[in-house]
């Protein structure tokens, strides 16, 4: 879930109010998708520590700031007949934007992936949820994770924490993982510093990428791999596509930490004082890119972390990724409202362009590569 400062970061804290309704109005008559009375559940506790907390790396950026586009006073095409038309793994997309995965697992998380993937719909987002663990293990939570009555016409990304193939989990869970999201494809997540220290952490690491390969190479839907906001550099990408992971999602730093995110979980004061010491961990995210698609100039690959706006995308595209990746941002618009989530959807979309218009790109084989984009 990248923590993506930017324009339409939502500016209210959605706090709770002790014995308050299940649900809060704005001052525009939206009703808020985020409980107001803490509940002790995990995935609500992520929501409204990412939403409400400083949860962002310090002392590290995603790297976009790095590059600008030299402008094109004379581009030579008209601004509507730019095209976003993306193709990844083989499926047509009306754009390269991705909502990345952030929840699910709670009535209140399973209303916000429904107003996700209803957004994502109507604009040709493709669409990943968080993971599905906890419907595999508890089946009265995968209707949380249903998204695919709600999205028919995109591609779906279920999702698994990699680790748990250490603990359990195979092929016959990740492919329930898919069912229950109704997926096209599946994501398997490395967060290892995150399950240092959250309390429920498992940290068994050991041998992992067998596990991955076995999935990678059984499962009837392509499997890819990403990180939650510490990066996949060159090195390990090639071990994991070496592996059979049909695509890669660098999710590099610059956005939230989670190491920040358990810290405010914590009540164990050694760990929250020692996930402060990580708090600048992490690969920036445009370093991630390029450096993946220099090893695999052909690999299917996935650019977040810490993306703020369309140029942001556009420098993702640039560099090499095949689809841009949202989260946090998306977050606060989502929970405050469907108008405000589509909204921000738009916005990036028109950044989008006008970043392509800005340089004379009339569509995405123009874009990527692109001599105009430069580091300062």
């Amino acid at each position: 879930m990248p923590q993506d400062e930017g324009p339409r970061q939502v500016k209210e804290r959605f706090s709770p109010e002790p014995g308050g309704d299940p649900q809060t109005a704005d001052s525009a008559g939206h009703t808020s998708l985020l409980p107001s009375s803490t509940t002790g559940e995990r995935k609500i506790e992520h929501v409204r520590l990412c939403l409400n907390e400083e949860v962002g790396g310090t002392g590290i950026t995603s790297g976009f700031e790095h590059y600008r586009f030299r402008h094109n006073a004379l581009p030579e095409l008209n601004f509507d007949d730019i095209a976003l038309r993306a193709t990844f793994l083989g499926r047509e997309l009306r754009t390269p934007l991705l909502i990345s995965s952030m929840t699910g697992g709670s009535k209140a998380t399973g209303a916000i992936n429904a107003r996700l993937a209803e957004a994502a719909e109507r604009r040709g987002w493709a669409l990943g949820v968080g993971s599905v663990r906890a419907a595999v293990e508890r089946s009265e939570l995968a209707e949380t994770f249903h998204v695919r009555s709600m999205a028919p016409g995109i591609p779906v990304i279920a999702n698994i924490g990699a680790v748990q193939l250490s603990y359990g989990f195979g092929v016959e869970e990740c492919r329930r993982a898919v069912e229950i999201a109704g997926a096209d494809w599946l994501v398997l997540h490395l967060n290892g510093l995150q399950e240092v220290f959250q309390p429920e952490g498992n940290t068994g690491f050991a041998f992992l990428l067998q596990e991955i390969e076995k999935v990678c190479r059984t499962l009837e839907v392509p499997v890819g791999v990403k990180e939650v906001g510490w990066g996949i550099d060159g090195e390990t990408a090639v071990r994991l596509y070496n592996a059979g992971a049909a695509f890669i999602d660098v999710a590099g730093a610059g956005g939230t930490s989670w190491s920040q995110v358990e810290k405010f979980r914590s009540s164990d004061p050694v760990r929250r004082a020692a996930a402060e010491a990580f708090a600048d961990w992490g690969i920036p995210t445009a370093e991630c890119i390029a450096e993946v698609r220099a090893v695999s100039p052909q690999g299917a690959l996935i650019g977040s972390g810490g993306l703020r706006h369309g140029v942001d995308a556009a420098k993702a595209l640039a560099l090499g990724a095949d689809l841009a990746g949202f989260g946090r941002n998306l977050l606060g618009p989502a929970v405050q409202s469907e108008e405000a989530l589509d909204h921000a959807l738009a916005q990036v979309e028109l950044e989008l362009r006008t970043a392509m218009f800005g340089i004379g790109a009339p569509d995405l084989a123009a874009l990527r590569g692109n001599p105009r984009l430069i580091r300062k």
